[in-house]
C-alpha cells in the first residue's frame, strides 16, 4: 500500500472505525486529507455524545473546517469506511468538499438511495476502496449485537 493512495488513507479511516466499534459506536471511520497531509480524523460518536448528528463524517467536517480556519474545504478529500448517509452528504455537498472516497456501500441509509445526487456538482467521488474490509466490520460489529 502506497502512501498517499485511496488505501493507505482509508487504512487509517478503518482504524477510525475500529475505534468507535471498541467504544460500542457503529464502526464508521472518517479521515481528511489536504495537500497530502491528514487534517482531521474521526468516528462515530452517536452513543457518546447521545445525538444522532455525530456520525464520523460531520465529526471530521467540523474538525477540518476549524483546522483550516473556513466552512469550505475545498481542495480535500474525505475518505470514509461507509458510503455516507443523506445528512453527511447534505453537509459534504456544503462543505464544497473536492473529493469523497468510500469503501462499503450502504444500500438501506446511504445517500446513493435517493436517486438525487446531493453532493456538489464538482465533488469526485470514488466508491469501493477496500470495500471488503469496510464491509466485514460492519458485519461483524451487527452480529455481535445480535449475539
Amino acid at each position: 500500500m502506497e502512501p498517499g493512495s485511496d488505501e493507505y488513507y482509508m487504512r487509517m479511516a478503518l482504524a477510525e472505525a475500529e475505534k468507535a466499534a471498541s467504544r460500542d459506536e457503529v464502526p464508521v471511520g472518517a479521515v481528511v486529507v489536504a495537500g497530502g497531509s491528514v487534517i482531521a480524523r474521526a468516528h462515530n460518536l452517536t452513543e457518546a455524545l447521545n445525538d444522532p448528528t455525530a456520525h464520523a463524517e460531520m465529526q471530521a467536517i467540523t474538525a477540518a473546517a476549524s483546522y483550516l480556519g473556513g466552512k469550505y474545504l475545498t481542495g480535500c478529500t474525505i475518505y470514509v469506511t461507509v458510503e455516507p448517509c443523506v445528512m453527511c452528504a447534505g453537509a459534504l455537498a456544503w462543505s464544497q468538499i473536492s473529493a469523497v472516497v468510500y469503501g462499503a456501500p450502504d444500500p438501506k441509509k446511504g445517500y446513493t438511495t435517493t436517486g438525487v445526487d446531493i453532493l456538489h456538482p464538482r465533488t469526485e467521488v470514488r466508491s469501493g476502496v477496500m470495500s471488503e474490509e469496510c464491509s466485514a466490520l460492519m458485519k461483524k460489529f451487527f452480529r455481535k449485537k445480535r449475539d
